[in-house]
């Protein structure tokens, strides 16, 4: 197992590329731009490695990145509705960066920020250790909030994403990474196909501007019932109002049962390729690139609709102005902590 570490110089920037590998050859690529992944390679049945993550062929685009390929997400990812909250009957304003609504922690945010970097290497894994320091009132959050990330890749090919935080005031943290898994490999294909389960029988409302409306749906006998597995293609072609609110497709938070050690497992049958996510989070937004733009030059094609899968583990922003959503809340000199382990395997 090694780190590699290479130099990128983006316009008037420097930053860093780190790639982890292991025994096997998988690897994985980060930025400390962001803390972006921006490739995973991945073995299939046969043991070929590649791709399974979307990204750019050109680094200078990660400085805009509207899609937030493969970016590190907060302070709070998700949107926040009507771009404000209270805490403790005190108002804050943050950024309408999305109509009227705030989204995935405002600009700059942890996904375009260069972020402090230690590899490590052991017997056991290799990783990084990414550090930031937020300030109070950044994008309008309260408190003086120090982040930490860890990436760790070991030789079972599990790589596993670990977030710290500890703020000086009382404030809301929900932290997550803004990944596309596409399992086929150096995208050959959409991921209409991928076979998806989630450990999940209810799911958050959404209206017409993608917000919570406050309502926590079951998943009986809707495309949202993915507990024994579903190709994704199903919300496609739902005439569902919540495919329909969500572009033909779903952009929606999953509440966890957590009935079972693995929260998600996908599965694409053509490469052979299985990703099972375990996470300690209380739900997972699952976003299948409805709305990603087309014609961006990607690494290995142009960017299209459906080109992506995102697992965003999380808690729930809605829990900011409604009751009984997992929450973000996080007071004064609490430890905030999350853990999310993403397991690269093959199916026969």
């Amino acid at each position: 197992m090694e780190v590699i570490t290479d130099v990128i110089k983006v316009q008037d920037q420097q930053w860093k590329e780190f790639t982890l590998v292991n025994d096997n050859g998988m690897a994985v690529s980060i930025l400390d731009f962001g803390g972006i992944i921006t490739k995973i390679l991945a073995p299939d049945r046969d043991g070929k490695l590649e791709n399974v993550v979307v990204g750019f062929e050109n680094y200078q685009d990660y400085l805009v990145n509207p899609g937030y390929f493969g970016a590190l997400i907060g302070r709070v990812a998700g949107r926040i509705e009507n771009a404000q909250f209270e805490i403790d009957g005190k108002p804050y304003t943050l950024p309408k960066n999305e109509g009227e609504h705030h989204l995935h922690g405002g600009n700059p945010g942890f996904h375009n920020t260069i972020w402090t970097v230690v590899p490590f290497e052991n017997n056991e894994e290799v990783g990084l250790t990414l550090t930031l320091e937020s300030k109070d009132l950044e994008n309008g959050y309260p408190g003086n909030l120090r982040m930490t990330v860890t990436y760790t890749l070991n030789n079972d090919n599990a790589f596993t994403i670990t977030y710290e935080g500890v703020s000086d005031q009382k404030t809301v943290l929900t932290s997550t990474n803004h990944s596309y898994f596409n399992l086929s490999g150096n995208l050959k294909s959409d991921i209409q196909d991928h076979q998806i389960t989630l450990d999940s029988s209810k799911f958050v409302e959404l209206d017409e501007e993608l917000i919570p409306t406050g309502t926590i749906l079951d998943v009986d006998n809707t495309t949202y019932d993915f507990r024994n597995g579903r190709p994704m293609k199903d919300g496609v072609t739902s005439e569902f109002k919540q495919n329909l609110v969500a572009n033909h497709g779903y952009d929606h938070y999953f509440i966890f049962d957590h009935n079972k050690k693995e929260s998600a497992i996908v599965r694409e049958e053509t490469s052979g390729r299985q990703l099972t996510v375990v996470t300690d989070q209380p739900g997972v937004v699952m976003y299948t690139s409805n709305n990603l733009s087309e014609g961006l030059k990607l690494r290995e094609r142009d960017s299209a609709q459906y080109l992506g899968l995102c697992l965003e583990t999380q808690g729930s922003p809605a829990s900011i102005h409604h009751e009984g959503f997992p929450s973000i809340w996080l007071d004064k000199d609490e430890k905030y902590f999350a853990k999310t382990t993403f397991i690269f395997d093959t199916i026969e």
